[in-house]
Protein backbone atom coordinates (compact mmCIF):
# COMPACT_ATOMS: atom_id res chain seq x y z
CA UNK A 1 0.00 0.00 0.00
CA UNK A 2 0.73 3.68 -0.69
CA UNK A 3 1.44 6.10 2.52
CA UNK A 4 -0.02 9.91 2.43
CA UNK A 5 4.02 10.49 2.09
CA UNK A 6 4.48 10.53 -1.61
CA UNK A 7 7.97 10.63 -0.59
CA UNK A 8 7.50 6.55 0.85
CA UNK A 9 6.62 3.55 -0.26
CA UNK A 10 5.57 0.63 1.78
CA UNK A 11 5.99 -2.90 0.24
CA UNK A 12 4.50 -5.99 1.80
CA UNK A 13 5.44 -9.61 1.16
CA UNK A 14 3.80 -11.51 3.84
CA UNK A 15 5.49 -11.25 6.96
CA UNK A 16 8.20 -8.62 5.88
CA UNK A 17 7.00 -4.96 5.45
CA UNK A 18 10.05 -2.33 4.02
CA UNK A 19 10.27 1.45 3.54
CA UNK A 20 12.04 2.99 0.66
CA UNK A 21 13.09 6.59 0.18
CA UNK A 22 12.23 8.16 -2.63
CA UNK A 23 13.12 11.65 -2.78
CA UNK A 24 16.22 12.33 -4.64
CA UNK A 25 17.29 8.51 -5.50
CA UNK A 26 19.37 8.67 -8.63
CA UNK A 27 18.54 7.07 -11.47
CA UNK A 28 20.83 4.82 -13.66
CA UNK A 29 21.71 7.97 -16.62
CA UNK A 30 19.87 7.77 -19.72
CA UNK A 31 20.59 8.63 -23.30
CA UNK A 32 21.49 10.11 -25.50
CA UNK A 33 25.32 9.28 -24.15
CA UNK A 34 24.58 5.53 -22.57
CA UNK A 35 27.68 5.90 -20.95
CA UNK A 36 27.04 3.29 -17.19
CA UNK A 37 30.79 2.59 -16.98
CA UNK A 38 33.20 5.26 -15.63
CA UNK A 39 35.66 6.00 -18.18
CA UNK A 40 38.47 6.52 -15.55
CA UNK A 41 37.46 3.67 -12.96
CA UNK A 42 34.71 1.60 -14.44
CA UNK A 43 32.32 2.59 -11.69
CA UNK A 44 28.74 3.13 -12.08
CA UNK A 45 27.35 6.35 -13.33
CA UNK A 46 24.34 7.49 -12.83
CA UNK A 47 22.11 10.66 -12.96
CA UNK A 48 20.42 13.73 -10.51
CA UNK A 49 19.00 16.79 -11.57
CA UNK A 50 20.93 16.34 -15.11
CA UNK A 51 24.48 15.92 -13.81
CA UNK A 52 25.93 12.63 -14.31
CA UNK A 53 28.74 11.21 -12.24
CA UNK A 54 30.73 8.08 -11.12
CA UNK A 55 29.39 6.88 -7.53
CA UNK A 56 33.26 5.30 -7.04
CA UNK A 57 35.23 8.68 -7.80
CA UNK A 58 33.23 11.18 -8.48
CA UNK A 59 34.11 12.27 -12.12
CA UNK A 60 31.26 14.14 -13.61
CA UNK A 61 30.61 12.87 -16.82
CA UNK A 62 28.43 15.12 -18.04
CA UNK A 63 26.37 17.90 -16.11
CA UNK A 64 23.51 18.81 -18.93
CA UNK A 65 21.70 17.01 -21.50
CA UNK A 66 20.98 19.42 -23.96
CA UNK A 67 20.88 18.16 -28.28
CA UNK A 68 23.52 20.44 -29.75
CA UNK A 69 22.75 18.30 -33.05
CA UNK A 70 21.40 20.56 -35.78
CA UNK A 71 18.07 21.13 -36.26
CA UNK A 72 15.25 20.30 -39.00
CA UNK A 73 15.47 24.08 -40.22
CA UNK A 74 19.30 24.36 -39.82
CA UNK A 75 19.75 21.35 -41.99
CA UNK A 76 16.58 22.55 -44.55
CA UNK A 77 14.74 19.51 -44.07
CA UNK A 78 11.81 21.22 -43.49
CA UNK A 79 9.20 21.83 -46.34
CA UNK A 80 7.47 25.27 -47.09
CA UNK A 81 5.76 26.21 -44.25
CA UNK A 82 2.82 27.63 -45.78
CA UNK A 83 2.08 24.37 -48.02
CA UNK A 84 3.32 21.47 -45.90
CA UNK A 85 5.43 20.76 -42.66
CA UNK A 86 6.66 17.30 -44.15
CA UNK A 87 9.94 17.00 -43.80
CA UNK A 88 12.19 16.23 -47.12
CA UNK A 89 15.45 14.55 -47.60
CA UNK A 90 18.62 16.14 -48.71
CA UNK A 91 20.10 13.53 -50.31
CA UNK A 92 17.62 13.41 -52.97
CA UNK A 93 17.63 15.59 -56.26
CA UNK A 94 14.29 16.63 -56.09
CA UNK A 95 14.31 16.46 -51.71
CA UNK A 96 11.43 14.00 -52.22
CA UNK A 97 11.15 10.77 -50.65
CA UNK A 98 10.80 8.37 -53.49
CA UNK A 99 11.24 4.63 -53.47
CA UNK A 100 14.40 2.53 -55.22
CA UNK A 101 11.99 0.39 -57.69
CA UNK A 102 14.05 -3.04 -57.61
CA UNK A 103 15.29 -5.10 -60.81
CA UNK A 104 13.33 -8.28 -60.94
CA UNK A 105 11.79 -8.64 -57.90
CA UNK A 106 8.91 -7.09 -55.74
CA UNK A 107 8.96 -5.33 -52.35
CA UNK A 108 8.89 -8.98 -50.89
CA UNK A 109 11.97 -10.67 -53.02
CA UNK A 110 9.90 -12.75 -55.12
CA UNK A 111 10.41 -12.64 -58.59
CA UNK A 112 8.04 -10.60 -60.95
CA UNK A 113 5.89 -11.80 -63.60
CA UNK A 114 6.33 -10.88 -66.86
CA UNK A 115 3.27 -8.76 -66.92
CA UNK A 116 4.61 -7.00 -63.43
CA UNK A 117 7.76 -6.65 -65.21
CA UNK A 118 6.99 -4.71 -68.01
CA UNK A 119 4.35 -2.39 -65.35
CA UNK A 120 7.82 -2.24 -63.45
CA UNK A 121 9.94 -1.09 -66.54
CA UNK A 122 7.56 1.78 -67.13
CA UNK A 123 7.08 3.01 -63.67
CA UNK A 124 10.83 3.41 -63.68
CA UNK A 125 10.93 5.27 -66.70
CA UNK A 126 8.16 7.80 -65.68
CA UNK A 127 10.23 7.94 -62.36
CA UNK A 128 13.42 8.75 -64.04
CA UNK A 129 11.34 11.27 -65.86
CA UNK A 130 9.91 13.08 -63.17
CA UNK A 131 13.29 13.08 -60.83
CA UNK A 132 15.20 14.59 -63.10
CA UNK A 133 13.07 17.09 -65.08
CA UNK A 134 14.26 19.54 -67.82
CA UNK A 135 18.10 19.88 -66.63
CA UNK A 136 18.38 16.30 -66.76
CA UNK A 137 22.32 15.73 -67.30
CA UNK A 138 23.23 18.23 -64.34
CA UNK A 139 20.89 16.88 -62.19
CA UNK A 140 21.90 13.51 -62.82
CA UNK A 141 25.23 14.35 -61.63
CA UNK A 142 24.61 15.91 -58.69
CA UNK A 143 22.66 12.87 -57.82
CA UNK A 144 25.81 10.66 -58.24
CA UNK A 145 27.54 13.23 -56.36
CA UNK A 146 24.54 12.59 -53.86
CA UNK A 147 25.10 8.62 -53.70
CA UNK A 148 29.08 9.56 -53.17
CA UNK A 149 28.86 11.45 -50.10
CA UNK A 150 26.25 8.97 -48.74
CA UNK A 151 28.68 6.26 -49.31
CA UNK A 152 31.02 7.99 -47.97
CA UNK A 153 28.92 8.70 -45.04
CA UNK A 154 28.52 5.09 -45.11
CA UNK A 155 31.61 4.27 -44.55
CA UNK A 156 33.15 6.14 -41.98
CA UNK A 157 30.03 5.60 -39.79
CA UNK A 158 29.52 9.35 -39.62
CA UNK A 159 26.52 10.73 -37.92
CA UNK A 160 23.71 11.05 -40.11
CA UNK A 161 23.10 15.04 -39.64
CA UNK A 162 26.65 15.24 -40.46
CA UNK A 163 25.95 13.27 -44.28
CA UNK A 164 22.70 15.48 -44.61
CA UNK A 165 24.79 18.60 -44.01
CA UNK A 166 27.38 17.48 -46.42
CA UNK A 167 24.69 17.19 -48.82
CA UNK A 168 23.71 20.31 -48.42
CA UNK A 169 27.10 21.80 -48.64
CA UNK A 170 27.19 19.82 -52.43
CA UNK A 171 23.69 21.06 -53.71
CA UNK A 172 24.98 24.84 -53.12
CA UNK A 173 28.31 24.05 -54.56
CA UNK A 174 25.86 22.90 -57.52
CA UNK A 175 24.06 25.95 -57.60
CA UNK A 176 26.80 28.40 -57.34
CA UNK A 177 28.35 26.10 -60.75
CA UNK A 178 31.26 25.01 -59.06
CA UNK A 179 32.06 21.48 -60.68
CA UNK A 180 33.63 21.58 -63.87
CA UNK A 181 36.91 22.10 -65.26
CA UNK A 182 39.19 20.31 -62.46
CA UNK A 183 36.83 20.35 -60.36
CA UNK A 184 35.14 16.97 -60.43
CA UNK A 185 32.32 16.40 -59.08
CA UNK A 186 33.49 13.34 -57.42
CA UNK A 187 36.11 15.79 -55.49
CA UNK A 188 33.68 18.18 -54.18
CA UNK A 189 31.28 15.49 -52.31
CA UNK A 190 34.36 14.21 -50.91
CA UNK A 191 35.45 17.74 -50.04
CA UNK A 192 31.80 18.49 -48.67
CA UNK A 193 32.11 15.79 -46.80
CA UNK A 194 34.95 16.65 -45.64
CA UNK A 195 33.72 20.52 -44.46
CA UNK A 196 31.11 18.68 -42.61
CA UNK A 197 32.82 16.63 -40.30
CA UNK A 198 35.13 19.54 -39.67
CA UNK A 199 31.88 21.23 -38.32
CA UNK A 200 30.72 19.13 -36.61
CA UNK A 201 31.52 18.01 -33.07
CA UNK A 202 33.00 14.49 -34.67
CA UNK A 203 36.03 13.35 -33.03
CA UNK A 204 37.94 11.80 -35.60
CA UNK A 205 41.92 12.12 -36.15
CA UNK A 206 43.05 12.74 -39.77
CA UNK A 207 39.42 13.08 -40.76
CA UNK A 208 40.75 14.16 -43.97
CA UNK A 209 42.39 11.38 -45.08
CA UNK A 210 39.84 9.04 -44.02
CA UNK A 211 37.96 10.50 -46.32
CA UNK A 212 39.91 10.25 -49.10
CA UNK A 213 40.22 7.07 -49.16
CA UNK A 214 36.70 6.26 -49.34
CA UNK A 215 35.96 9.12 -52.19
CA UNK A 216 36.82 8.63 -55.78
CA UNK A 217 39.06 11.25 -56.32
CA UNK A 218 43.18 12.00 -55.12
CA UNK A 219 43.47 13.77 -51.45
CA UNK A 220 45.10 16.58 -53.04
CA UNK A 221 41.39 17.28 -54.88
CA UNK A 222 39.54 16.72 -51.94
CA UNK A 223 41.32 19.09 -49.91
CA UNK A 224 41.19 21.52 -52.67
CA UNK A 225 36.77 21.00 -53.28
CA UNK A 226 36.79 21.38 -48.98
CA UNK A 227 38.47 24.99 -49.69
CA UNK A 228 36.93 25.86 -53.05
CA UNK A 229 33.57 25.36 -51.20
CA UNK A 230 34.14 27.15 -48.30
CA UNK A 231 35.51 30.13 -49.91
CA UNK A 232 33.06 30.02 -53.25
CA UNK A 233 29.75 29.37 -50.69
CA UNK A 234 30.71 31.52 -47.87
CA UNK A 235 30.29 28.40 -45.36
CA UNK A 236 31.48 29.15 -41.86
CA UNK A 237 33.10 26.24 -41.39
CA UNK A 238 36.54 24.92 -39.94
CA UNK A 239 39.52 25.13 -41.81
CA UNK A 240 40.80 21.91 -43.12
CA UNK A 241 44.41 22.61 -42.61
CA UNK A 242 45.10 25.65 -40.10
CA UNK A 243 48.12 25.51 -39.93
CA UNK A 244 49.18 25.05 -43.52
CA UNK A 245 51.79 27.98 -43.53
CA UNK A 246 53.56 26.68 -40.28
CA UNK A 247 53.33 22.79 -42.16
CA UNK A 248 55.34 24.54 -45.02
CA UNK A 249 57.59 26.65 -43.02
CA UNK A 250 58.55 23.48 -41.54
CA UNK A 251 59.04 21.30 -44.59
CA UNK A 252 61.89 24.03 -45.50
CA UNK A 253 65.38 23.52 -45.27
CA UNK A 254 66.66 24.34 -41.49
CA UNK A 255 69.00 27.50 -43.07
CA UNK A 256 66.76 28.48 -45.62
CA UNK A 257 65.62 31.70 -43.27
CA UNK A 258 67.27 33.05 -40.32
CA UNK A 259 65.53 32.77 -36.84
CA UNK A 260 64.01 36.34 -36.61
CA UNK A 261 63.36 36.53 -40.10
CA UNK A 262 61.50 33.36 -39.88
CA UNK A 263 59.06 34.77 -37.49
CA UNK A 264 58.22 37.76 -39.35
CA UNK A 265 57.47 36.13 -42.52
CA UNK A 266 55.46 33.28 -41.02
CA UNK A 267 53.48 36.28 -39.38
CA UNK A 268 53.26 37.90 -42.80
CA UNK A 269 52.22 35.05 -44.86
CA UNK A 270 49.51 34.22 -42.02
CA UNK A 271 48.44 37.80 -42.92
CA UNK A 272 48.37 36.79 -46.30
CA UNK A 273 46.30 33.81 -46.00
CA UNK A 274 43.67 34.88 -44.57
CA UNK A 275 43.22 38.09 -47.44
CA UNK A 276 43.14 34.37 -49.73
CA UNK A 277 40.49 33.30 -48.34
CA UNK A 278 38.37 36.59 -48.68
CA UNK A 279 39.45 37.35 -52.11
CA UNK A 280 39.90 34.78 -52.50
CA UNK A 281 42.93 33.54 -54.60
CA UNK A 282 42.85 29.90 -56.09
CA UNK A 283 39.74 28.61 -54.40
CA UNK A 284 40.09 25.70 -56.36
CA UNK A 285 43.36 24.59 -54.97
CA UNK A 286 44.82 22.86 -51.83
CA UNK A 287 45.44 24.97 -49.11
CA UNK A 288 49.10 24.04 -48.37
CA UNK A 289 49.93 25.19 -52.00
CA UNK A 290 47.74 28.70 -51.60
CA UNK A 291 50.05 28.92 -48.00
CA UNK A 292 53.43 28.30 -49.99
CA UNK A 293 52.74 31.00 -52.17
CA UNK A 294 51.77 33.38 -49.35
CA UNK A 295 54.91 32.22 -47.62
CA UNK A 296 56.97 33.49 -51.14
CA UNK A 297 54.67 36.40 -51.37
CA UNK A 298 55.67 37.12 -47.52
CA UNK A 299 59.74 36.39 -48.54
CA UNK A 300 59.25 39.13 -51.31
CA UNK A 301 57.27 42.22 -49.38
CA UNK A 302 59.94 41.75 -46.51
CA UNK A 303 63.65 43.37 -47.50
CA UNK A 304 66.53 41.23 -48.13
CA UNK A 305 64.97 37.94 -49.83
CA UNK A 306 65.82 34.49 -48.71
CA UNK A 307 63.51 32.24 -50.48
CA UNK A 308 63.32 30.97 -54.11
CA UNK A 309 60.53 29.10 -55.80
CA UNK A 310 62.19 26.50 -56.19
CA UNK A 311 63.02 26.03 -52.42
CA UNK A 312 59.00 26.72 -51.71
CA UNK A 313 57.54 24.58 -54.48
CA UNK A 314 60.28 21.70 -52.87
CA UNK A 315 58.75 22.24 -49.44
CA UNK A 316 55.12 22.60 -50.23
CA UNK A 317 55.32 19.23 -52.32
CA UNK A 318 56.07 16.97 -49.54
CA UNK A 319 52.94 17.79 -48.45
CA UNK A 320 50.79 17.98 -51.89
CA UNK A 321 52.01 18.17 -55.47
CA UNK A 322 53.30 21.65 -56.04
CA UNK A 323 54.69 23.85 -59.00
CA UNK A 324 56.55 27.08 -59.31
CA UNK A 325 54.05 28.07 -62.22
CA UNK A 326 51.48 27.69 -59.28
CA UNK A 327 53.63 29.89 -56.52
CA UNK A 328 54.48 32.47 -59.39
CA UNK A 329 50.97 33.16 -59.99
CA UNK A 330 49.23 33.16 -56.35
CA UNK A 331 51.91 34.93 -54.91
CA UNK A 332 51.29 37.81 -57.52
CA UNK A 333 47.42 37.58 -56.71
CA UNK A 334 48.32 37.47 -53.29
CA UNK A 335 50.58 40.54 -52.83
CA UNK A 336 47.92 42.29 -55.22
CA UNK A 337 45.09 41.46 -52.88
CA UNK A 338 47.70 42.93 -49.89
CA UNK A 339 48.11 46.54 -51.83
CA UNK A 340 44.38 46.22 -52.20
CA UNK A 341 43.25 45.92 -48.42
CA UNK A 342 45.17 47.96 -47.10
CA UNK A 343 46.56 51.08 -50.32
CA UNK A 344 50.50 49.90 -49.78
CA UNK A 345 53.14 47.41 -50.35
CA UNK A 346 54.70 47.60 -46.77
CA UNK A 347 54.98 44.95 -44.82
CA UNK A 348 54.37 46.84 -41.49
CA UNK A 349 50.67 47.43 -42.05
CA UNK A 350 50.27 43.63 -42.19
CA UNK A 351 52.58 42.46 -39.15
CA UNK A 352 50.88 45.65 -37.45
CA UNK A 353 47.40 43.77 -37.94
CA UNK A 354 48.98 40.01 -36.91
CA UNK A 355 50.84 41.60 -33.69
CA UNK A 356 47.21 42.82 -32.51
CA UNK A 357 45.42 39.42 -33.50
CA UNK A 358 47.54 37.76 -31.30
CA UNK A 359 47.23 40.12 -28.39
Amino acid sequence: MLSNNASEKTVSDGQHTTTEKRDHEPTVEHEPSGRSACPECEGQVITEDEQSFCTDCGLIVADEWVDLSPTLNDLGLVGDADQSIETVDPLRTDKGLHTKIGRNTDGRGNPLSNEQWEKVQRLRKWHKRMQFGEKRKRTKRLNEGLRDVEMIGGNLSLPDHVVKMAAQFLRSASEARLPGGRMAWEALAGGAVLLAARASSVDRDEIDVAVATHTKAPHERVCAAARKIRCECGFDAPLVRPNAVMAVVDALDEDAIPGARAVRTWRLAQHLMKLGDQVPVGPGTPRCTVAASALYAADRLLSRKHLTQAQVAAAASTIVPTSRNRIARYSRELVDAYEAEHGTDDPGVGLEEERDTLR
